[in-house]
């Protein structure tokens, strides 16, 4: 199963409609998303950044983290529904409503610009020419991705029944991100995120691939994750699952 936005070879998106789906979901989405280990943020912004812009913000769960190390956070989220939840949790951060391609923001107006989770869903190549323009020269365009390490028994039985698309994204050297920025650092957050039962089959839910099956299809999927998390010793009674993930960090600088 695919969560990614179809795109071509060129790496241009041409099927919007994962990425348009999750404000259906969002109750699922903020309960079982995990956020982001402290050490992410610090990956990518120096204490005291005067603006970091957080683009495909979805609910904020990457803003939380970038709050303590910027002076001003905006959160960029062109899905209103995903928006709205942000606002409500996060009334300090200014949101608005754009896209990777299209960043309602000045010139030169950002020192940091980042993408958690989101920028499999821009246009490589008009989204690297869009962050140039608000970032400062000498900024920085922040990729991160969450991606479950699926060495456990268990997690591996569910990584058969809902795919990472993005783990195939993040194993390239590098992620496509076009002119005018050149090659990048990786590296890489190794973290685990202590989840109750319910929220894990909430993060499964919120993934674009569930959300877009039709019903029978998603109830099977939901009960198959349930049948092996009541299966498998290290998740049965238990009444938090440990879920392991590689936090794949991409940084590039703005010429």
């Amino acid at each position: 199963m695919d969560t990614g936005a179809a795109t071509d070879q060129a790496g241009t998106v041409t099927d919007d409609r994962p990425a348009r789906s999750f404000g259906s979901a969002v109750d699922a989405y903020e309960r079982g998303r995990p956020g982001y280990p402290d050490a992410v943020a610090a990956a990518l912004v120096p204490d005291r950044t005067p603006l970091v812009v957080d683009v495909g913000a979805g609910t904020g769960k990457f803003t939380r983290t970038l709050l303590g190390r910027a002076d001003e956070v905006v959160a960029v989220e062109p899905d209103p529904a995903m928006r709205s939840r942000l606002v409500d949790l996060l009334p300090t951060v200014r949101a608005l409503d754009g896209t990777g391609e299209a960043i309602p923001l000045p010139d030169g107006s950002a020192d940091v610009v980042t993408f958690a989770q989101s920028w499999h869903w821009v246009d490589r190549d008009a989204g690297a020419a869009e962050v140039a323009r608000v970032l400062r020269p000498g900024g920085t365009l922040g990729l991160v991705w969450n991606v479950r390490d699926e060495t456990r028994p268990w997690a591996a039985r569910v990584g058969m029944i809902v795919a990472q698309p993005e783990a195939r994204t993040v194993q390239q050297e590098q992620p496509l991100v076009g002119a005018p920025f050149g090659a990048g650092v990786h590296d890489t957050v190794r973290w685990t995120h202590e989840q109750d039962r319910d929220a894990f089959l909430d993060m499964i839910a919120s993934r674009s691939s569930v959300i877009l099956m039709p019903e029978d299809e998603r109830r099977a999927v939901l009960d198959a994750v349930r049948q092996v998390l009541d299966e498998d010793p290290e998740t049965a009674g238990r009444p938090t699952i440990p879920v392991d993930y590689v936090a794949h960090v991409h940084r590039y600088v703005r010429p």
